[in-house]
């Protein structure tokens, strides 16, 4: 959760309206004041005030200025969509903001290295590496450097309230997340900001057709994905729709492992449930899809991301909540290939049938 509720009455419409004002007025002190009453407010709103609260606060982030605390206006925004507002609602704005400040930060990180030598590394993400001779270096008019050094420093900030609406909607994701996902992962690429949940949420694929040869058996399948966060949670799923659909041999997974990854309700903390092995995941060249990884990892081919099944190597088995607790996966088997299609699929491996 975004923010933690404090037990104190506030009328949130009023005090929405007057951070409405005080920013189309763009009267800095006016809109200070009525920020911090905003912030307070929501911690004591009830859910049925953040609903309607929620697009409004993501509508003001355009107008907000590029040096003042717009992701901490964008994370308000974040936690009425967890408290029920409107994702789609809310997406536009927030995630407009996400992508500008990652943008920002890279351009922060080409300008710090052209500016230095080569051993001169990235600074840390804190904002007290801001002064003068920073702003000076990344060189520029003073506002714009500024603007820079903040994405740097607060770019994290904008995670929470993105992950708020993308994780709530398969719309928002289809929408806007193809054209974050590339900076999101240049910029983690640094390694100067964690950004993996943002990165991992991005890149979630939606409504998937995917092709999956069971090498063992010389078999093969259409499956169709959706909302899954990891491997480890797409691992589970393929089990239980083969295994447990009985079309290859091998241990089913539990049944409670398979509610934790599909179960509409959010899930409420973690679980000491554990999920077990059933196959090697691998690309069609033989390289290791990684649990740890993404179904976004497993390679197009012909139009259709095909994975390879085989034994696995050793045995392994991992807890089963999922990555994204607010997100149930979906994995459906829309149908068996017949023998002719397995044996064109296995043509674009390293293997035979």
């Amino acid at each position: 959760m975004i923010f933690r509720r404090k037990q104190k009455a506030a009328d949130l419409a009023a005090v929405i309206s007057e951070l409405e004002q005080a920013v189309a007025a763009r009267d800095g002190g006016r809109t200070e004041r009525a920020f911090k009453a905003a912030m307070s407010g929501l911690q004591s709103a009830t859910g049925t005030e953040c609903v309607p609260v929620g697009p409004r606060l993501a509508a003001l982030l355009p107008a907000f200025p590029p040096t003042g605390p717009r992701p901490m206006l964008a994370m308000m925004a974040g936690f009425c969509v967890e408290r029920g507002a409107d994702p789609a609602a809310c997406a536009e704005p927030v995630l407009d903001g996400t992508h500008r400040d990652l943008l920002d930060a890279l351009e922060f990180a080409r300008r710090w290295a052209d500016a230095g030598g080569a051993e001169d590394e990235l600074p840390e993400a804190d904002e007290k590496i801001i002064d003068d001779a920073l702003l000076a270096r990344l060189g520029g008019e003073a506002h714009e450097a500024l603007r820079l050094a903040l994405a740097w420093c607060s770019v994290e900030e904008w995670q929470p309230p993105a992950l708020a609406v993308l994780c709530r909607s398969t719309e928002v994701r289809r929408r806007h997340a193809s054209a974050l996902l590339p900076a999101c992962r240049d910029l983690a690429a640094l390694e100067r900001h964690d950004l993996k949940c943002l990165a991992y949420a991005l890149a979630i694929l939606d409504d998937e057709p995917l092709v999956v040869l069971h090498r063992p058996t010389g078999t093969g399948f259409e499956v169709r994905i959706g909302g899954i966060g990891d491997n480890f949670q797409l691992h589970t799923l393929l089990a239980h729709l083969l295994v447990g659909g009985g079309h290859v041999p091998g241990t089913a997974p539990s049944a409670e492992s398979v509610r934790l990854a599909t179960d509409p309700e959010p899930a409420q903390g973690r679980t000491g449930a554990v999920a077990t092995g059933a196959f090697e995941l691998l690309a069609p060249d033989g390289e290791r899809i990684w649990n740890e990884g993404l179904p976004d990892d497993i390679p197009v081919v012909e139009g259709r991301r095909l994975l390879v099944l085989d034994e696995p190597m050793y045995a392994r088995s991992w807890n089963a909540d999922r990555f994204f607790p607010m997100l149930p996966g979906t994995a459906e088997l829309t149908r068996v290939l017949s023998a002719d299609e397995v044996q064109t699929w296995f043509t674009y491996t390293c293997w035979t049938s």
